[in-house]
């Protein structure tokens, strides 16, 4: 009941700050009202960041004529809502993680391969492969999406208050996931016991024990204060924690070449910020779990081969999904 009344205040606010007024700002006019920047997480996090620089840049590149302002913790809807109002072109812009883009681009499924990235460097190298970022563009573009740019918080990782050593510590341990088809799966592979539960409940789960364990890279966990609830984090390193700026390609169309041109410089310019401050702002998030007495268990190659193996089905799934073409595309663009 709660999330259908924040639907229907969302749909009210979007109408008054947008859709009261044309998306189409023709050259030399001055807007007078703000396009709304979407993203469903807090402010002391790198998804905001990117998309407060995004609509800084799109201010400053536009010598103050064109306006953008940003609406973080889900004010104008949950990652599902958001996604459905810019296919619409309802909501101009939103800033999100690929993991609840499944349902709407299926394709996507291809950044929930289990363990198929060594490190951040081969993960950037292969996102921003040019032949690949083409096959990336098309993705969204075929389900009324257009992609800006792309950053990441790093790593999705585990926090728990059991420790990690072997594979058998992961058996029966009930983990916190997003509802994720192949996020659910995965976690099934390797012996644990997957929740899909709303965000917002995670830390109440945590304090209650309905949950043993969360998932999410470190940005989140610190900008949530979920490490409080936590004994251990424990470096899975399991998928990536992407992060996609996307316009409702509706709504990017309309626009005059020339505020085409802006949204690409800033979106540019933001997507660079966004993985400078991530890199910047690790060390601080792991010193603010260790200080609080959360200790950090790194995985060693034997287990991540080991989690790697068990994972095996989920590739199965999504390359059944997607076809051979997509997965083998983003596979042999990372480098070597």
């Amino acid at each position: 009941m709660a999330t259908r009344l924040r639907s229907v205040a969302a749909a009210f606010l979007i109408a008054a700050l947008f859709l009261t007024t044309p998306g189409r700002v023709d050259a030399g006019e001055e807007m007078t009202f703000a396009w709304p920047i979407c993203v469903d997480s807090p402010e002391d996090a790198v998804t905001f960041i990117m998309a407060k620089r995004f609509g800084d840049e799109i201010i400053r590149l536009s010598g103050n004529r064109l306006k953008a302002k940003v609406y973080p913790n889900g004010m104008l809807g949950g990652d599902r809502e958001l996604l459905e109002s810019v296919e619409s072109g309802d909501i101009p812009f939103v800033v999100q993680t690929t993991a609840p883009q499944i349902d709407f681009i299926p394709e996507t499924a291809i950044f929930n391969l289990p363990s198929a990235f060594a490190d951040i460097p081969q993960l950037r190298g292969t996102v921003n492969d040019p032949d690949f970022r083409k096959v990336f563009n098309e993705m969204y573009e075929t389900h009324g999406y257009k992609l800006l740019g792309v950053g990441d918080q790093g790593f999705r990782v585990m926090t728990s208050n059991r420790p990690v050593h072997k594979m058998e510590d992961f058996a029966g341990q009930k983990i916190r996931t997003m509802e994720n088809v192949y996020h659910i799966a995965f976690w099934r592979a390797i012996g644990a016991s997957p929740t899909p539960m709303n965000f917002g409940e995670v830390y109440i789960g945590l304090q209650q024990g309905t949950i043993d364990a969360q998932e999410n890279p470190y940005e989140t966990t610190v900008a949530a204060r979920l490490y409080e609830q936590q004994k251990y984090v424990i470096e899975t390193n399991h998928v990536p924690h992407l992060l996609t700026l996307i316009a409702s390609k509706r709504f990017y169309d309309n626009l005059p070449n020339e505020d085409r041109a802006i949204i690409d410089e800033a979106a540019r310019i933001a997507s660079a910020y966004a993985y400078e401050q991530t890199d910047a702002r690790l060390d601080g998030r792991l010193k603010i779990i260790t200080d609080s007495g959360t200790e950090i268990i790194k995985i060693g190659p034997e287990l991540y081969q080991q989690i790697f193996d068990a994972s095996q089905p989920v590739y199965k799934m999504i390359r059944d999904a997607v076809g051979d073409e997509l997965v083998d595309a983003m596979l042999n663009a990372r480098p070597q």
